[in-house]
């Protein structure tokens, strides 16, 4: 069963590990792990799953 996906494209967010703000430009279901995963416009080829991530206020 899918979890809950927190974020959705063009959402600003932040990195938890680095504090910067980013662009959601991709999201994707990982079936094997049961988690989200997302990729940003600022580092095309990085992904990040969404515990990874946070919300801005």
């Amino acid at each position: 069963m899918k979890g809950k996906n927190k974020f959705k494209n063009e959402d600003k967010v932040r990195i938890k590990t680095t504090g910067e703000t980013v662009t959601i430009s991709k999201f994707s279901y990982v079936p094997m792990m049961k988690r989200y995963s997302y990729t940003v416009k600022e580092y095309p080829n990085t992904f990040y799953f969404q515990e990874e991530i946070e919300e801005i206020d």
